[in-house]
């Protein structure tokens, strides 16, 4: 590998992106308006829909009126510290265990406290007993945010290599940087650096206006979250590569792609939590690169998480980085 060439094509490929102005724009303007809306939306007490933890099965409580009650999501649950500290986040609005008869509110959640005069309305001689957690409130803006950011890297990573490359090929610009001593390692490693860098750096201007505006709790380590975000966009920069390996039309280039990016954004946890989706559904998740970025992250931001904390996450982005890049330059051809 010649590193002359490869830097060449490098600040090439950095300068074509920094001149392409709506592009530079989108990338920072998308997920600050998106997370400024978010923040302005779901600043209010709106109650819509209530969510309800259940230790066991919603079926050990049919007995009971409250489980009949119309709005209200039935979660079950099985591991009791783990449902606790949904309980604290406001993640879950109530924990109840009908086989003990007892429930867990957050004494700062209106909406723990709404399920709970439902729950001693409709069971007036109820001998659950009631236990209090409490815990900083989480912000749904707080909780969406690595989403958003991780959505934006997503987008901006598979169309900023894939349907590069694409047209590259099919302007005729990959068939003349076949003529030259050019090697299409050196090729797709300055495509990926100079995607990585301008990733993490617009990722980085991202996170630090919008912190400076709204404000985001951080229990870990930037430098852990940094490290998070150049695996991630590195596996997602490498699925955007194995699309465009021998595509030749834009056409077909943009439909795969979105084929590929608009399932991760539904089913990664961006905009909800996947708590109580079918269970088929949350394991199709963990296939998606986006699913791991989203939840390294909030691990690292909201839980104060460690890198060995979320190695297994980590692990799984270094699997699917180096499989699609192997895959993509073995079957890439010029033209």
């Amino acid at each position: 590998m010649n590193f002359k060439r490869f830097w060449a094509l490098f600040l090439c490929r950095n300068l074509e992106f920094l001149r392409d102005r709506s592009s530079l724009t989108w990338n920072l303007l998308f997920p600050l308006s998106l997370i400024g809306g978010f923040a302005f939306a779901f600043s209010g007490p709106g109650l819509n829909l209530y969510k309800v933890g259940v230790l066991g099965d919603t079926s050990s409580g049919n007995s009971s009126e409250f489980f009949k009650v119309h709005y209200i999501q039935f979660v079950p649950v099985s591991d009791l510290p783990a449902a606790l500290i949904k309980v604290q986040r406001h993640q879950l609005d109530m924990l109840i265990d009908p086989v003990k008869q007892r429930y867990w509110v957050n004494a700062e959640s209106s909406k723990g406290y709404m399920l709970e005069q439902v729950l001693r309305g409709i069971d007036a001689r109820s001998t659950f007993a009631k236990e209090t957690v409490s815990g900083r409130l989480i912000r749904y803006v707080d909780w969406v945010m690595p989403g958003v950011l991780a959505m934006n890297m997503m987008f901006s990573c598979l169309f900023g290599i894939g349907y590069v490359i694409v047209r590259y090929r099919k302007n005729g610009t990959l068939k003349r940087l076949k003529a030259t001593p050019l090697t299409p390692l050196e090729f797709l490693s300055a495509q990926i650096a100079s995607r990585l860098w301008l990733i993490l750096v617009s990722t980085a201007l991202v996170f630090v206006g919008t912190d400076w505006v709204i404000g985001f709790p951080m229990h870990g380590s930037y430098f852990d979250l940094l490290i998070v975000f150049a695996v991630g966009a590195l596996s997602l920069i490498s699925l955007g590569m194995l699309v465009a390996a021998r595509t030749t039309s834009e056409e077909l280039a943009a439909g795969l792609l979105n084929v590929v990016s608009w399932p991760m954004t539904f089913l990664s946890g961006v905009w909800f939590s996947l708590e109580g989706v079918r269970p088929i559904l949350q394991k199709a998740a963990q296939l998606a690169p986006l699913t791991h970025i989203i939840d390294a992250a909030r691990a690292i931001i909201l839980d104060g998480a460690s890198l060995t904390d979320i190695s297994g996450h980590l692990l799984a982005l270094l699997a699917i980085s180096i499989g699609c890049m192997a895959i993509g330059v073995w079957l890439f051809r010029w033209e």
